[in-house]
């Protein structure tokens, strides 16, 4: 006998007051007016899912805004353990700034996956917190749909868990804002696995 516990991990709506700077864990406020966009995501839910975001408002701004546009979400619960890595002494500098500065990594991340910015954390500290929540959480709501709407160093973190990929390699994958990547979990007698079902799934009307 097995059960599917079936992850469908959403990426916030895009943030545009940040004047192009660094904000890691800074709680801005996300930019939630395409309705299109949010259309497509309320039609792409579940039924009866188990509604999770972090504790920043661009998470719950996000969900809030699927649910206005049709989806039966219920309230949130808010893991914190889902926030977005932490970037130190980073946040607030422009991406020119950080460029500037010796030991600053490939541009496709902020750096590589085992640096840690001053003040802050590296991906793999990321990536040590966010696995053991979804094992928790799988164990919590096992054979349920579970719609997380998180960030994206989060979701780079699932689905390194999932497929087995060491931190360096999670940095590979783009992410867009309001984009869905579904992981399903499956618990049989001889174990536990994971199945991909689709990685940043983006609606037809926002930009990767």
């Amino acid at each position: 006998m097995s059960t599917v516990t079936r992850w469908w991990w959403i990426r916030h709506a895009p943030v545009t007051v940040n004047e192009g700077r660094i904000y890691g864990q800074t709680d801005l406020p996300c930019d939630t007016q395409d309705s299109d966009a949010f259309a497509y995501l309320a039609g792409l839910m579940p039924q009866d899912p188990v509604l999770l975001t972090s504790t920043l408002q661009r998470t719950t701004q996000t969900a809030a805004a699927i649910a206005a546009a049709g989806a039966e979400l219920p309230d949130p619960i808010q893991e914190p353990a889902f926030m977005e890595q932490s970037f130190g002494e980073w946040q607030g500098l422009t991406y020119d700034e950080l460029g500037g500065m010796p030991g600053v990594g490939d541009r496709y991340w902020l750096a590589p996956a085992f640096e840690r910015a001053p003040g802050g954390e590296s991906f793999a500290d990321l990536v040590a917190r966010v696995v053991p929540a979804i094992t928790r959480l799988t164990d919590r709501y096992l054979d349920r749909d579970i719609v997380a709407v998180t960030h994206g160093g989060t979701i780079r973190a699932a689905i390194g868990y999932a497929t087995a990929l060491d931190p360096e390699a999670c940095l590979r994958f783009s992410i867009a804002n309001l984009s869905v990547t579904r992981l399903d979990c499956i618990d049989t007698d001889e174990g536990r696995s994971w199945r991909i079902g689709f990685v940043n799934l983006s609606p037809p009307s926002t930009k990767a």
